[in-house]
């Protein structure tokens, strides 16, 4: 699961930054900057992320929406990459990223999930 862990990476990264704290002036730019290629880095790690491909119906449709799930993240990623260079209510824009960072942590956990039945699948599990 190197590709989770980098994600956890990249999360933590961007958490850290978005906490950082702000002024005025070429300190927001620079935070600002950081922010994005903070984001960019989860991005990136979203896009290394393995696809679960199961021939089981029930986890074949929980792979489906996990994809779905990531491409929807990707395209949130993509927009606040924008917004946190140029939009003017910071406040906002650190609130949108709080949320993703919970969203992206979520979207993990269902992968890890579903490698763990897809796994559990292919050994016979106890059921």
């Amino acid at each position: 699961m190197a590709a989770a862990a980098d994600v956890e990476v990249a999360l933590r990264r961007l958490a850290a930054a978005n906490d950082l704290p702000r002024r005025e002036g070429a300190a927001l730019g620079g935070w600002r900057w950081t922010l994005r290629q903070r984001l960019t880095a989860v991005r990136d790690a979203l896009l290394a992320e393995h696809d679960v491909h199961a021939g089981d119906g029930w986890l074949a449709a929980r792979g489906g929406a996990a994809i779905r799930e990531r491409h929807a993240l990707l395209t949130r990623l993509g927009v606040l990459g924008s917004r946190a260079l140029e939009d003017a209510d910071v406040g906002a824009v650190r609130a949108e990223v709080a949320r993703l960072v919970v969203d992206v942590h979520h979207h993990v956990q269902r992968m890890r999930d579903l490698a763990y039945d897809e796994v559990e699948l292919e050994l016979g599990g106890s059921e």
